[in-house]
């Protein structure tokens, strides 16, 4: 609202970074009616940077376009959201639609209105899912950033569980694919498949050029067990290796330090059997890996252990 809503910021200083790195940027969306608080918005988190990224601020002037907008842009990280904009309870209603209609629970929400007799804070906070509940008379340009900053953490560590929990569901769901398999072949294949979607967790694979490695090490030799992508039709040890030396040069030093190895877009895995046969997953794209937690990956290679045991167990019965 206009008048005495806008923001003040007199005799603050920023103190804040530049944030131009290229990161994706951290994304907050402003929805008040009154332009003027956009604009002070604007120049109060000039520069503002959360771990390492910047933000970008998009905005919006009343309760419907905020629904439209947040119906299309799941990776809104905060919105600060004005009460009273075509109605009086403007805000309050589109709380209610992202929380309830999108679903979305991620997204952190700060109420600021410049009426607060229209929506007394006890009633909201009570009645409606948001983070924070500010006057606009309050927010000075240093607890706009506070406020701000607490919101992207707040942010940035609920999405971080819930991949977490994703990356869990997957390995979980793709054991039990791989105990399914009854071949060696097979098995080797699915288990390359399985690693390339839990290293692109976000992302369609369909979109994503990923190549693989199974390989089976001896003493001094490898044995391709299975391969996809760029890596497809080299089962030659001495091809594979002068054609992709740099791959070789990974797996070596992962079979040195006996740890699974992550770089930009790779992933090197290890898993061992009964029997301390020693097998290298190698996973490759063409966009950075999306790791939600190493802890899951070998969490996938000792259940890739155990099936190999069984599946090697009943190969040897036939």
């Amino acid at each position: 609202m206009a008048g005495n809503d806008a923001l003040n910021l007199a005799g603050e200083e920023s103190d804040l970074g530049s944030g131009h790195n290229g990161l994706e940027p951290w994304h907050l969306l402003v929805v008040d009616d009154d332009s003027e608080v956009h604009d002070v918005t604007r120049l109060a988190l000039d520069g503002f940077e959360f771990a390492g990224r910047p933000l970008a601020i998009h905005s919006v002037y009343n309760g419907q376009e905020a629904r439209d907008y947040m119906a299309t842009h799941t990776n809104t990280a905060a919105i600060l959201l004005d009460v009273v904009m075509e109605s009086d309870t403007a805000g309050l209603d589109c709380v209610r639609y992202i929380r309830e209609n999108l679903g979305n629970r991620f997204v952190r929400i700060v109420l600021r209105t410049g009426q607060p007799g229209q929506a007394p804070e006890y009633d909201v906070i009570t009645h409606y899912d948001i983070n924070d509940y500010k006057e606009k008379t309050e927010l000075t340009r240093q607890k706009l950033f506070t406020c701000v900053y607490t919101s992207l953490s707040c942010y940035r560590d609920l999405v971080a569980l819930e991949k977490n929990r994703r990356g869990l569901v997957r390995v979980i769901e793709a054991s039990a694919d791989l105990f399914r398999l009854s071949s060696l072949d097979d098995f080797a294949q699915g288990v390359l498949e399985q690693l390339s979607a839990l290293m692109y967790l976000d992302q369609d694979l369909l979109v994503v050029r990923t190549s693989g490695l199974a390989l089976e090490s001896g003493e001094d030799t490898f044995q391709v067990v299975a391969s996809t992508g760029k890596f497809e039709g080299l089962d030659c040890e001495e091809k594979l290796w002068s054609k992709h030396p740099d791959v070789r040069q990974r797996i070596d030093d992962t079979l040195a330090t006996q740890s699974n190895r992550y770089g930009q877009d790779y992933v090197v895995a290890l898993y061992t059997t009964q029997k301390n046969t020693q097998n290298v997953l190698y996973i490759s794209g063409d966009k950075p890996i999306d790791v939600p937690d190493v802890s899951l990956v070998e969490l996938f290679a000792r259940n890739v252990a155990i099936a190999h045991e069984k599946l090697c167990l009943i190969n040897s019965r036939d």
